[in-house]
């Protein structure tokens, strides 16, 4: 538990304006990709990187069984692939392939507009929250 309570306290609220706004843009982007949510997130998480099986289980909060199983099925699909780690030769690395990059770019086209509650603030208020949070975002 963090020893900010004030902290703990905007974190929550920013997490549920997030989670509370998400629905529809959640699936207009299942809709768009043709792709469980759950796909959506690893192909997510892999837009920043390459990671081993391991490394993107903890990423996208997933059990490793389940991680296998999304992996495989993109694998399937030709929107990820697997090549050994050259620094360890027992590990695969997840990458995305040509393909996976396209449907990502499908995906990111899809709008997300903000909802009312933060469209309608003053242009002052949002011009501060957002260099808030470009600070928060480059630590």
């Amino acid at each position: 538990m963090s020893s900010n309570a004030l902290a703990d306290g905007v974190w929550r609220a920013m997490a549920a304006l997030v989670i509370d706004n998400r629905d529809a843009w959640k699936r207009a982007v299942v809709e768009q990709s043709g792709l469980p949510f759950s796909r959506i997130r690893v192909l997510k998480r892999l837009s920043r990187q390459s990671m081993t099986v391991k490394q993107l289980a903890h990423a996208a909060t997933m059990d490793a069984p389940a991680t296998t199983v999304a992996v495989n099925y993109l694998e399937d699909l030709g929107l990820v692939v697997r090549e050994t780690d050259p620094t360890n030769r027992r590990c695969k690395v997840v990458s995305l392939t040509d393909a996976g990059r396209e449907v990502l770019a499908k995906i990111d086209a899809v709008e997300d507009p903000a909802p009312d509650a933060l469209a309608t603030l003053d242009p002052v208020d949002l011009k501060t929250l957002k260099a808030i949070l470009d600070r928060v975002a480059a630590r």
